[in-house]
């Protein structure tokens, strides 16, 4: 067994107490072990002994000899708990394995940022950037990969989830249960995923013959990203007095805001009112009542952008590179959907309201 010595350790002499090469030992340190196809066993016991005896490889000459930066810069909306959280983790899976550094910066949905972002990152000598829901418009001189930006443009690869089979998913498991007069809530204009993923519903709501009142279509307006703007439009969708059954909203955040809406109106959830999410964060499986939802594999697309971004800068993927790569969704069914049951109004929510000081909450 080592034992740990005080001194910092030589690549020379870590290698000689591994009966390694220097050349095998440095790859690894320098996190390219992968790479060069050495065996996951061999690379643990280099990172062991190195962590051990306290070696740390010189990231900063690796990268005045190669005249690279191993630094890949990362655009998201907004650092929140759910989306960009999800594909972020996915995205440091692949990074961290291939010795890369990455940088995170929100913007918040501001034009100025957006623009001056990706320019801040080329000043910082990153050598490829990955936009998640974030449209980049200048023409860049590295590799840029896109997560739910669906730009068809020269110098991008986008990431994106197949909208037709999420509404597919999500309308036949709501008809299926005898809903027909459902509320969409739409997401936000500034969205890159908000006119695809509509354009997909009312294409397979026109499939399934199910009809699309638009009385009972809201958009989504604040930006925050958590459960109040859901919560909100719920609300103005109530004071329409419309009969609905179930609600489909953008995303599982804007589901849990229309959940407590429907509570405080009166309703239950899904005795009364059905309700189906979009994205299964972690949210989702933990709300009351367990949110269904369609699974939008965040994590993955996040792992499939950085390897992606890291094959374009080796100059690894075929030519023409692709525009676009799909992942696929699947249906989480819990206890927020249930058999239709006598469509609600706006004015019967309140009468239920007044007759329910602490209306209960289905919790099946």
């Amino acid at each position: 067994m080592l034992k740990k010595i005080r001194t910092q350790i030589t690549l020379k002499e870590l290698a000689a107490l591994l009966q390694l090469s220097q050349s095998t030992v440095s790859r690894i340190v320098n996190g390219e072990g992968a790479a060069h196809r050495i065996a996951e066993e061999t690379q643990q016991r280099v990172l062991h002994a190195a962590a051990l005896h306290g070696y740390q490889a010189n990231s900063v000459a690796r990268s005045l000899r190669q005249k690279r930066s191993y630094t890949i810069g990362v655009i998201v909306p907004e650092i929140s708990e759910g989306y960009s959280t999800a594909v972020l983790s996915g995205i440091e899976d692949e990074l961290l394995k291939d010795g890369f550094f990455y940088f995170v910066v929100s913007h918040r949905h501001r034009n100025d940022l957006l623009e001056g972002y990706p320019h801040m990152m080329l000043a910082r000598s990153v050598e490829g950037i990955i936009a998640v829901d974030s449209p980049i418009e200048a023409e860049l001189p590295v590799p840029v990969v896109s997560v739910s930006g669906h730009q068809r443009r020269e110098g991008v690869i986008n990431i994106e989830l197949h909208h037709d089979t999420a509404a597919h998913l999500a309308l036949s498991h709501l008809k299926a249960l005898g809903h027909r007069q459902i509320a969409f809530i739409k997401g936000q204009s500034f969205s890159s995923d908000t006119n695809p993923r509509w354009q997909a519903i009312v294409d397979m709501a026109q499939a399934l013959d199910m009809h699309v009142d638009p009385s009972l279509v809201v958009q989504l307006q604040r930006p925050d990203p958590g459960p109040e703007p859901g919560m909100e439009i719920t609300q103005e969708l109530l004071k329409r007095n419309r009969p609905f059954s179930a609600i489909f909203a953008f995303n599982d955040m804007t589901a849990i805001g229309a959940i407590l809406a429907l509570r405080e109106a009166g309703l239950r959830v899904p005795k009364d009112i059905s309700v189906m999410g979009f994205d299964d964060v972690l949210a989702a499986s933990t709300n009351s009542p367990a949110l269904t939802t369609i699974h939008q594999p965040l994590r993955n697309m996040g792992q499939v952008a950085a390897t992606t971004l890291l094959s374009l800068i080796r100059d690894q993927l075929p030519h023409p590179h692709p525009g676009a790569i799909t992942v696929h969704p699947r249906l989480i069914v819990r206890k927020s959907t249930g058999h239709v049951a006598k469509p609600a109004t706006g004015s019967s929510a309140h009468a239920a309201g007044e007759a329910n000081s602490a209306p209960p909450l289905a919790m099946d």
